[in-house]
């Protein structure tokens, strides 16, 4: 399935009466670091330590639940925003979640909380909490962005100003991931594959499930359905072109889903019946003013490209 840039909002404009679309409240996230969207995870499920294990489920005092599809944004570690509010939305127990729509981060946690939702609401919550239990844990050990003690005295946990933050840009601006990643390592598959049980997802899932990816090819938007989703569809939605190779599925190669929808919605209005559809951003839908630091212009810049109208 393939759609150009503003597909969603035509698709929105000709169907106005059958939806109504919530947008979550945005807030301005610090810049993202590209390693972070990285991460990789420990070999197997049990990882996390029990002392951080997900809190239960709220059950709801009148029993009925709304049912509602959520549209899960993309960018980077700032997915994990999206998490917060999907676990408040599963803890509060009165919505019933019957669709996904991702693009990048957003399609990481599509996928991990749709095959949660197999064992229900807590299942979701847990999964989720390992998924970025495990990206924290694993940017520790592989991300080549650390700060230096006086770097986190003067700024905080921003990297923007880091020295290994500007080495980072400088050689992947300068080289390709052909060139810095013959090999094409992505530890963030890892992540998937020990959150996630792919087939178990296909056979099980009763979630609707819709994860974008952009055909480097053709330049437009593929929408890959719950049948088709597996590890490699989610590290295509999130394939950054000048950090990793473009991901090859069925002889196509693609890049990141956000360059043509982030998220995609029209399949939400279309292929679930749920009258509701809650947008949950992780960019700012705008800002005060204009940038002016160099820093700020690239933010705005990228942002703005991985937020199509």
């Amino acid at each position: 399935m393939a759609t150009p840039k503003n597909a969603a909002t035509q698709a929105a404009v000709r169907k106005p009466p059958a939806r109504r679309a919530v947008a979550s409240k945005s807030v301005e996230a610090p810049a993202e670091t590209p390693a972070a969207a990285a991460s990789a995870a420990p070999a197997n499920r049990a990882s996390a330590p029990a002392s951080a294990a997900a809190p239960s489920v709220k059950t709801s005092t009148t029993g009925q639940r709304k049912k509602v599809s959520l549209a899960l944004q993309g960018g980077g570690a700032h997915g994990a925003f999206a998490w917060g509010v999907m676990d408040k939305i599963l803890e509060d127990g009165r919505l019933e979640i019957e669709g996904l729509s991702g693009t990048s981060a957003g399609s990481m946690n599509a996928a991990v909380a749709a095959y949660g939702l197999i064992k229900g609401p807590e299942g979701a919550r847990e999964a989720l909490h390992a998924f970025w239990h495990a990206i924290s844990k694993a940017g520790e050990r592989y991300s080549p962005l650390q700060q230096t003690p006086w770097e986190k005295f003067f700024h905080g946990w921003k990297l923007e100003h880091s020295m290994a933050n500007q080495m980072f840009k400088n050689i992947t601006h300068m080289l390709s991931p052909y060139q810095t990643n013959p090999q094409n390592f992505n530890p963030l598959k890892d992540v998937l594959e020990a959150v996630v049980d792919f087939e178990e997802l296909d056979r099980r899932s009763q979630t609707k499930l819709f994860i974008t990816a952009t055909n480097v090819r053709t330049g437009k938007a593929r929408v890959f359905g719950t049948e088709e989703i597996t590890a490699q569809v989610c590290l295509a939605s999130a394939c950054l072109p000048y950090l990793f190779q473009a991901v090859e599925i069925e002889g196509e190669h693609y890049w990141d889903g956000g360059f043509m929808g982030n998220p995609v919605l029209y399949p939400l209005f279309y292929h679930t019946e749920s009258r509701d559809v809650i947008i949950v951003h992780i960019n700012p839908i705008e800002r005060p003013g204009p940038p002016t630091a160099i820093e700020d212009i690239l933010t705005a810049s990228t942002r703005s490209a991985l937020t199509p109208a």
